[in-house]
């Protein structure tokens, strides 16, 4: 009996041994791309800003070196970034977290200004004062990310000179320059392109609450971008392009509401019944008139608002009067995108992804849909290898300090999207990065 249940337990371990699914990873591919010379097209997110700055750390990160990195297994070539040295490894600067509030648990941020790159300023004529950086000097370069930079910027030959990102990947003095910045990223030859241009020409008027920029015009918008994916593509050139994120699915405009300020006025004041802003009184673009209103969940206010001067007394034409919460003293435009600006936005950003879709289609592009796939992860959450991620500020794990750009972890996932993008689209096997493996928000 004793060797009948051996006997049984021998055959039952070599049923599941023979049942054991094994795994095949498909052998690294190039598929039909030609990855040798890869070049990265876009701006600050491009160039691996994070936590309110460019720094030595989040440019080693940015997504496109590590689309770089996973490349070289199926050919890809080397990958040259504009980098800061160790020197000057803090760049323009950059926020970090030192720690929390122990009455509201609010995260605590400050400035690291040592170790920079900056050079000073240059003021040009008719524009202003520009801040600018340490020249990079090396011959080669791969990742031309220009944090800033608009799709209306790409042709402009004097941007150089506006700009100090781009001003330093210029040879020549400040205030000299005169090469556009699509004569510049199609200099020299190239096989592979990744482009992520759109962003700033939304952003920018969203980010500023509607009060500090414009968002670009459509018809314009779908020029530029069509006469951008022309010269990258004409030499044969394959790529990748992404569609812009929806601006209200970052933490930029959800970690700060109109619920949480109320409730905490309503705790020292429980007759207050309402936040008052000074919002736009039409979704259109033509539409100037703003009027003072009470504040919605639809109104959303950005992250770098000041709570502290809710409440404090401002001089009014009808006298002193507690900030934000009469009809006399509003919330001021740049300290919140409201519902029409909203709608405005979202509207512009729909135009600006079924030109980028459309036009990526009609040259065979790959097209990484960055805008459905933020707007899952601050719906559904995402889980890599076992984390939990969310499109929540600092404990999401995705998005970075200024609640804009990415952790390295955030830049991570974007290089896996663009990954597998490109090898549905191509037939290459190009491995994921190991997103895990990458920081999130650093704590003290």
């Amino acid at each position: 009996m004793k060797n009948f249940k051996l006997s049984i337990y021998v055959l039952l371990a070599a049923s599941l041994a023979a049942c054991k699914p094994s795994i095949e990873t498909p052998a690294p591919s190039h598929g039909s791309a030609d990855f040798s010379r890869y070049i990265a097209v876009g701006n600050s997110l491009t160039a691996g800003y994070a936590d309110g700055g460019l720094y030595l750390e989040g440019q080693q990160n940015s997504y496109p070196s590590i689309i770089a990195k996973q490349m070289q297994q199926v050919g890809g070539g080397t990958f040259t970034q504009p980098l800061f040295s160790q020197d000057q490894a803090n760049g323009s600067g950059y926020l970090q977290l030192t720690g929390f509030d122990k009455t509201t648990g609010a995260p605590t941020t400050a400035p690291v200004t040592t170790n920079l790159a900056v050079t000073g300023q240059v003021t040009i004529p008719g524009f202003g004062a520009v801040t600018t950086y340490t020249k990079y000097t090396g011959t080669d370069l791969n990742n031309y990310g220009v944090p800033g930079i608009k799709l209306a910027h790409i042709t402009y030959a004097p941007y150089g000179n506006l700009n100090g990102f781009y001003e330093r990947l210029l040879p020549g003095a400040e205030g000299t320059h005169t090469t556009t910045y699509l004569d510049f990223i199609t200099a020299k030859p190239f096989t592979f392109f990744t482009n992520w241009l759109g962003n700033n020409d939304a952003l920018g008027y969203a980010t500023s609450g509607g009060a500090g920029d414009v968002l670009t015009d459509k018809a314009t918008f779908n020029a530029l971008y069509s006469g951008l994916m022309t010269k990258l593509t004409a030499s044969g050139q394959k790529g990748a392009v992404a569609t812009i994120p929806d601006v209200t699915a970052i933490p930029y405009f959800n970690t700060v509401t109109v619920a949480a300020i109320l409730a905490s006025v309503q705790k020292a004041n429980p007759a207050v019944q309402a936040l008052f802003i000074n919002a736009k009184s039409d979704a259109t673009a033509a539409g100037t008139a703003y009027a003072a209103r009470p504040a919605t969940a639809n109104d959303l206010i950005v992250l770098t608002f000041p709570t502290s001067k809710i409440g404090t007394l401002v001089s009014t034409p009808a006298g002193m009067l507690p900030y934000g919460l009469t009809p006399y003293s509003p919330i001021e435009n740049q300290y919140v995108l409201d519902a029409n600006e909203v709608t405005l936005t979202k509207d512009y950003v729909t135009s600006y992804n079924n030109t980028i879709k459309s036009v990526a289609a009609s040259k065979g592009i790959a097209v990484n849909d960055m805008y459905t796939f933020l707007n899952n992860v601050k719906a559904h959450g995402l889980v890599v290898d076992g984390v939990n991620l969310n499109a929540g500020y600092i404990s999401g794990g995705i998005f970075s300090l200024d609640g804009v750009h990415l952790t390295p972890r955030g830049y991570a996932i974007v290089a896996n999207e663009f990954i597998k993008a490109i090898n549905a689209q191509y037939g290459s096997t190009i491995p994921l990065a190991d997103a895990a493996s990458y920081r999130s928000v650093k704590f003290p």
